[in-house]
């Protein structure tokens, strides 16, 4: 099944599976700008724009209808006043005879113009009959407004090429991407970015965004490599925001996104 799902344009070795949350899928995830709690997963530097809110998020992903295709993530954010804001995460992907758990530890903070951050995290592949390993995985990223309205972000995601074992010649892989945010009004947001594993094709997405009296949001997207249409719906009330994501593949079918996020701080 996973030769199959992998031939067919779906990799396992790609950053596909690893959690992104419903609000960044509908857009096609092209998340690399946004500054919400998902930036723990997306891009730790974005995190540092939102230094007084402190969230809890969960999120479920399954693919094609599998559950060997699954992945649950939870994460918190944790605004300091003089470091910065700190971010954790965990994920699990998989099933019973291949799956990979990760877990992260990252902070933020603004500087200036600029919002840059750093994680750590623990990648750990387990495959029955083959045993398991764990590596450590460093990313770093940042955003930055350059002109009132518009966001540039970039983010890099094992930068010193960590193996998935000791005594394996296959890497982790190491992702570049990188994109820009057009924010003309508060209830519309244009996101266009480019992503770049180390030895495949250039990933080019794109996604709109639109708010509905403030607390409803219709989301759409486009990816290539393999190409994807994207749909997403969200709620936004004062204290937590549920998102709904749907995502096409051309040749495997759908995949349904859902998560929460809960301002633990809110009145």
């Amino acid at each position: 099944m996973f030769l199959l799902i992998s031939r067919l344009g779906w990799s396992q070795n790609s950053m596909d599976h690893f959690p992104k949350g419903a609000q960044s899928m509908g857009i096609g995830n092209a998340s690399v700008t946004l500054s919400d709690p998902w930036a723990i997963f997306n891009n730790i530097g974005a995190l540092g724009k939102s230094p007084s809110e402190t969230y809890a998020i969960v999120g479920y992903d399954h693919r094609l209808g599998l559950n060997e295709l699954t992945t649950l993530a939870a994460g918190i954010t944790l605004p300091t006043e003089k470091t910065g804001t700190i971010g954790i995460g965990i994920s699990n992907y998989g099933g019973e005879l291949f799956n990979q758990q990760q877990i992260g530890l990252g902070l933020a903070k603004q500087l200036g113009l600029a919002s840059l951050g750093i994680k750590i995290n623990y990648f750990q592949t387990n495959i029955e009959g083959y045993g398991r390993s764990a590596r450590p995985v460093l990313e770093l990223g940042g955003t930055a407004e350059l002109i009132p309205a518009l966001f540039f972000g970039a983010h890099v995601y094992n930068i010193p090429r960590a193996a998935i074992s000791k005594a394996s010649l296959d890497y982790l892989p190491t992702i570049v991407k990188a994109g820009v945010s057009y924010r003309p009004a508060t209830n519309l947001m244009v996101n266009i970015e480019t992503e770049k594993e180390l030895f495949s094709p250039p990933q080019f997405k794109a996604g709109v965004a639109y708010s509905f009296e403030e607390k409803f949001w219709a989301r759409t997207g486009i990816s290539s490599q393999p190409n994807n249409l994207y749909f997403g719906i969200g709620f936004r009330p004062r204290r937590f925001q549920v998102d709904y994501a749907m995502s096409r593949n051309y040749l495997l079918g759908f995949t349904h996104h859902f998560s929460l996020n809960y301002n633990l701080k809110a009145p």
